[in-house]
């Protein structure tokens, strides 16, 4: 089908489309975007090209040598970078979306440079994270997760953390952080788009028996308890300090030295002003939701956005363990709903 990113009903057949997984979504045409796509070009095409190069790097591994990969994906704006900061703090190498950047180079027709990972006998552990949108359609459709496993990385050395934030807060972040890069009415469609694709992605990865952590972003208004209990659920209880959550590098300070981030090259174009928060620990940032409409909020409610949100608030509760007291503490009214 061919999007009208000004439509409501438009946006909503695409919506059913995404829920009901259909294979229309792979072989429809996705036409050129100004600097972000200069072909016209389907999602399988894309997602081949950037399989075929993972696995020229995977093909010749065993199983064995490949590090066991946390692997956080949701919508853009869900806290997905601090969780990169806060993992690199520990020591661990910690991508940032480095398959992202493969598909970005493809809808470009640039060479690719695959995500070349170390060997788990030097790095037993990695972090990586990945989020879906916001720019375009392909990068609102991908699912990162089958990238790697259908490569060649070993499912049973992946685990995903599956993301989430509220889904109105989290609109308005893209409204007001990615409005130089897009329009309105079109960031408001590849939310949309992102925030059910992403649930595939969850979908995807139990499919494959990799396992699941959902971790919603509102778990951060208490983070130590939080990350601590996130570590433990993967199994990496030896890894957490709590300084790693509450003591990160300043500019001009030297300690928290050891953040580990890994970021890919990318074009200019990407390179928004402002879009990360500087912050000298990991914490809650509130978003005001004022600027997003009535409108806006109906359609996020009619193409199923909200009933993905409580379906993660209900998953998260159940994999974080956390009681009646701590899920009204952190979602409020949604904690009710989701129980």
């Amino acid at each position: 089908m061919l999007l009208d990113t000004n439509s409501a009903a438009s946006i909503a057949e695409m919506a059913a489309l995404i829920r009901t997984e259909d294979s229309s979504l792979d072989t429809m045409s996705l036409t050129p975007v100004g600097a972000f796509q200069n072909r016209t070009v389907t999602l399988h095409t894309l997602m081949r090209e950037v399989t075929e190069s993972l696995a020229e790097a995977f093909r010749r591994r065993p199983a064995q040598a490949f590090p066991m990969l946390y692997f956080a994906c949701g919508k853009a704006r869900v806290g997905s970078t601090a969780l990169s900061n806060l993992f690199g703090m520990t020591g661990m190498p910690s991508y940032y979306q480095p398959l992202k950047a493969m598909l970005r180079d493809a809808m470009v027709g640039q060479p690719l440079t695959p995500w070349i990972i170390p060997q788990a006998a030097d790095q037993p552990n990695l972090f990586s994270k990945e989020t879906i949108g916001p720019y375009v359609i392909a990068e609102s459709l991908f699912n990162p997760l089958k990238l790697l496993i259908d490569a060649g990385y070993p499912p049973h050395r992946l685990h995903l953390i599956a993301l989430d934030r509220e889904p109105a807060s989290a609109l308005a972040s893209w409204l007001d952080k990615l409005i130089s890069r897009a329009s309105e009415n079109t960031l408001l469609a590849h939310y949309i788009i992102a925030a059910l694709s992403a649930a595939r992605v969850s979908s995807y990865a139990r499919q494959q028996g990799v396992p699941v952590t959902h971790y919603v972003y509102e778990v951060s208004k208490e983070p130590i308890a939080s990350v601590r209990v996130l570590f433990d659920r993967l199994g990496l209880s030896a890894s957490f300090a709590e300084d790693a959550v509450t003591s990160w590098q300043q500019p001009g300070q030297e300690h928290g030295s050891n953040a580990r981030v890994i970021f890919p090259s990318e074009a200019a174009i990407y390179k928004v002003p402002n879009l990360h928060t500087s912050d000298s620990a990991y914490r809650f940032q509130p978003r005001a939701t004022g600027a997003v409409t009535s409108a806006q909020l109906e359609l996020l409610e009619r193409c199923g956005v909200n009933d993905v949100y409580r379906a993660s608030v209900a998953a998260c509760i159940g994999d974080l363990g956390l009681n009646a007291a701590a899920s009204s503490r952190l979602f409020g009214e949604r904690a009710g709903v989701a129980a």
